[in-house]
This record gives structure tokens, C-alpha cells and sequence, in this order.
């Protein structure tokens, strides 16, 4: 009986840490992020979308403006949203009392109620066809920033902006990451400016772009998160196991470059179209869902990148749904998970969060040991919350 009552403490906190680690994965969930665009004249309502998100256990989004219908129908609910600059305006925010009049009109009204956690000032401002753009970016998040301290609504939210690859002049090895000369100047503004406000540096970041490109060179596996063999850098001899990993330390590397190492990159969009035109290789429901599904067990896995193994990579999948009306080749039309009508546009696992009984939108992780745990009902969180502390309490008195 001595032995017996002796071992009781360890054995209370092996189940505390094994409560502990389930409570902690369904907070992993709500981590994940989904870019939610609207180029489109078919999408459900806003009301519609907020039901879906919350079907699916996800709570963070990402709009491309500040659409009222979506900032209204938001509040009160569990979902963080980040509101977009649109690129056409941000010259005029360069003038401070625009800057302020914008936050005035689009982000003020909306708070407390909508949980408005991030602007992002712009869209991949910097592109190869539109440099000039990129010299409003500084002047524009500074006012952006100003505005919202001067309405004192600055302390949840982070203004920031997101960025493509095209502002790396080199990307590989990740190790030789570097921004592009000609942008160099304005980016230690920028990257400054992110540093003393501890917002994180956005990219979007896109493995199929590289494999459509060069599909005879790349490993179809390497892009999609599949196990292969990967590539090591020849100067840090990390190993790389997948393309998105390598593209956001390449980032890292070329922030790094600029003197900057506490900035946080977050993966403001990624995904894989279901599908493509002719010479768009690769674009195929089953490479998509692959994609999507093998980064949200990663994400679920709280993973960081080889550079920063300990630093969870946050990431924002695009998109929710196929938008009709996007320009460009037909994979730019075939990002959704959904369709407009809310039926699956294919298959990735997200019901490991689901609860809906409507079959169009109930999802099944196919060969995952976390389905079960995953979804538990809010009563079964409940009760794990109370044995947690009634065997902590356990546990110590056991002690004294």
C-alpha cells in the first residue's frame, strides 16, 4: 500500500501532462488562419461565411479590404480578422490627416465588437511590373500606425504588410537569401518600422509556382510536403524537407542581411489551385489537396521552420472559396477549399474540426491519429479543464 500511495504523484502527472497536451491541441486549431477573398459574384452572405468558419473550428481570417457587411456580421463572434489597405489608395495615406481619416471611417466603428487584430497596409505592394508603388509603403504604415495611437485603438492590432517573393533577389540556398537591391533602402524602413512596433514581416509565399515553373527539376513530394529526401543547405547544412520552409527562411536570411533578427515572418497566403490551364503543371484537386491537408497537421503540429525550429510558422491558407471573377489564368480561379454554393471543392481534412451535419461540408482527415481529438465537444473541454485542476490539487497534496 506504502509503494501504491508513493507512486500516485507520478502517475497524476502523467495525466496531467496527457490532459494538458489535448487541451493544447485544440488550442492549435484556432491558430490556423484562412484567407477569405471576394472577387466574386457568387459567394454566400457574410452571416453565411461566419457559420461556415465556425463549423469549422476556425477562427482567424483574412479580408482584402474593410468590407462593412463583413466587419458588421463579424462582431461579437469568436473570429480575429485582418482588414486590408486596398493598393490603389496608399498614396494618398501618405498625408497623415488621410491616414487618420481612413482608420476613422473603417476601422474605429467596428471595435470592440469585431476583433479586428491586424491592417495590412496593402497587397504584395512591390512587384516586378509596378516598382514605384513600394515608395509609398513606409510613409503609409507609419500614418497608419500614428492614426490608430492617436484614437487610442492601437493595442491589438498590428499593421504590417504583406510581400511576394519577388522581393528576394535570391532565394536559394535559403542561406543566400537577400532583397532586392533596388529595394533595399525603403525595406530597412520598413523592416525598422516592424521592429519597433514588434509587428511580424507577411509573406505570401507559393511552393506551386516554383514546381509549374521548373517541373522536371523540382520533386513533385518536396512541394506538397510529402516524404522525401528534401535538400540541405550547403552552408547552414540544414536540412529542408519541404519548399514553403525554404522560401520563408530565404526571407529570414535576407531580413537578417538588413541587421534585423527579432521579426517574426508569418505566412500571410499559401495554397494550390485544384486546377489549371494546359501549361500549368501540377494544378490537380489531388496536388491541392495534399497540399492543404499535409499544412494543417504541420500547423497542428506547431511547427517551425529548420532556421527557427522553435518559433511556431503562423500561416493563412488561400483561400476559403473559388472566386469567378479573378483575372489571370484559370488556376487564379481555383485556390477555394469551397465552392460559392459551400460544397467542398475537394477533400483536405478539415472536419477534424467539423461538427456540421450538412454532408456538402463534413470533411474526414483520412489516417489521422488527431480526428478523435480534434473535436470534442465544449462540455468535454469543460470537464478536462476541471480534472486538470482537481488533479493538480491532487497531486500537490500528495507532495506535501
Amino acid at each position: 500500500m506504502a509503494t501504491f500511495i508513493s507512486r500516485m504523484p507520478c502517475s497524476y502527472i502523467l495525466l496531467l501532462f496527457l490532459l494538458f497536451a489535448d487541451i493544447m491541441l485544440f488550442r492549435r486549431v484556432a491558430s490556423f488562419g484562412i484567407n477569405y477573398g471576394q472577387v466574386a459574384n457568387n459567394l454566400p452572405t457574410p452571416d453565411k461565411v461566419l457559420e461556415l468558419l465556425g463549423t469549422l473550428k476556425i477562427t482567424r481570417t483574412r479580408i482584402y479590404d474593410t468590407n462593412p457587411e463583413i466587419l458588421k456580421a463579424f462582431a461579437n463572434s469568436e473570429i480575429e480578422i485582418i482588414v486590408t489597405v486596398e493598393n490603389q489608395i496608399l498614396s494618398q495615406l501618405n498625408d497623415p490627416q488621410q491616414a487618420l481619416q481612413w482608420v476613422s471611417n473603417n476601422i474605429k466603428p467596428y471595435l470592440p465588437d469585431t476583433k479586428i487584430t491586424g491592417i495590412q497596409v496593402g497587397n504584395e505592394v512591390y512587384t516586378d511590373e509596378n516598382p514605384a508603388m513600394f515608395q509609398y509603403l513606409v510613409p503609409a504604415v507609419i500614418n497608419i500606425q500614428n492614426a490608430l495611437s492617436q484614437l487610442s485603438i492601437s493595442s491589438n492590432i498590428q499593421v504590417s504588410s504583406p510581400s511576394s517573393l519577388a522581393v528576394l533577389q535570391e532565394s536559394y540556398p535559403p542561406s543566400a537569401g537577400t532583397f532586392k537591391n533596388e529595394i533595399t533602402e525603403t525595406m530597412t524602413q520598413f523592416l525598422s518600422f516592424l521592429s519597433k512596433t514588434n509587428s511580424p514581416f507577411w509573406i505570401n509565399a507559393y511552393p506551386f509556382f516554383a514546381y509549374k515553373d521548373n517541373p522536371n527539376e523540382i520533386p513533385l513530394d518536396y512541394v506538397l510536403f510529402n516524404p522525401s529526401g528534401g535538400m540541405v543547405d550547403p552552408n547552414t547544412k540544414l536540412h529542408y524537407d519541404n519548399m514553403l520552409y525554404a522560401q520563408v527562411d530565404a526571407v529570414a536570411f535576407a531580413i537578417a542581411k538588413l541587421g534585423f533578427n527579432d521579426i517574426e515572418i508569418r505566412v500571410s497566403e499559401t495554397g494550390w489551385p485544384s486546377k489549371g490551364d494546359s501549361d500549368e503543371e501540377g494544378a490537380t484537386v489531388q496536388n491541392a489537396a495534399t497540399y492543404n491537408r499535409n499544412l494543417f497537421r504541420r500547423q497542428m503540429e506547431n511547427e517551425g521552420t529548420p532556421l527557427k525550429p522553435r518559433m511556431r510558422l503562423e500561416a493563412y491558407l488561400f483561400a476559403l472559396f473559388n472566386e469567378d471573377l479573378k483575372p489571370g489564368p484559370t488556376s487564379e480561379r481555383n485556390y477555394g477549399l469551397f465552392q460559392p454554393d459551400e460544397s467542398m471543392a475537394y477533400n483536405v481534412g478539415l472536419s477534424a474540426f467539423a461538427t456540421t451535419s450538412n454532408p456538402s461540408t463534413s470533411i474526414s482527415l483520412t489516417s489521422s491519429a488527431t480526428h478523435n481529438k480534434a473535436t470534442p465537444p465544449k462540455k468535454y473541454q469543460n470537464l478536462f479543464y476541471c480534472l486538470f485542476v482537481y488533479l493538480l490539487t491532487s497531486t500537490l497534496c500528495g507532495f506535501v
